[in-house]
């Protein structure tokens, strides 16, 4: 992978989730690996809406909850990721649920991920190899997909 704008990955909340859940086993040290590497290269992306379920999942409804002061912390590190919120992104986000029967909140983090220049959208909870507005999503807990660049080095 290189750097540049066309190599942009959006990252769901369940990759951050996945690397801050002390329980998530195999897909923590995959999420940690993979956002290890997107920081590297400067290619990481999130809207809003994913830091908010974040914080959410990670004090109030994993196993091991994480301390709000620790989650508001990661929260920060993220901050630069994220897209400025845009009114355009909710009928843009109506328009995908209907096209690709998906839900409302999995169409706007697809349209925030579109809108950004993002070539991949890094998520479970999507259809992985489907393409939803130009942008390809890849469930990088799959066995098949792309391991992190350190994957081998375990």
């Amino acid at each position: 992978m290189t750097s540049g704008t066309s190599d942009k990955a959006f990252v769901d909340s369940n990759v951050l989730i996945y690397a801050h859940d002390v329980d998530a086993g195999r897909k923590r040290d995959v999420a940690k690996a993979l956002l290890r590497d997107l920081w590297l290269e400067r290619t990481g992306v999130l809207s809003t809406q994913v830091p908010h379920e974040f914080y959410v999942n990670v004090t109030r409804k994993i196993r091991t909850p994480v301390s709000k002061a620790e989650a508001r912390a990661v929260v920060g590190t993220y901050i630069p990721w994220c897209l400025a919120p845009e009114t355009g992104d909710i009928n843009e986000a109506f328009r995908i649920e209907d096209e690709a029967g998906i839900s409302f909140w999995d169409a706007l983090i697809v349209a925030a991920a579109a809108r950004s220049g993002a070539t991949r959208v890094l998520s479970e909870d999507l259809n992985p190899g489907q393409v939803i507005a130009g942008v390809t999503v890849v469930n990088p807990f799959e066995d098949s997909a792309e391991p992190p660049s350190d994957a081998g080095n375990r």
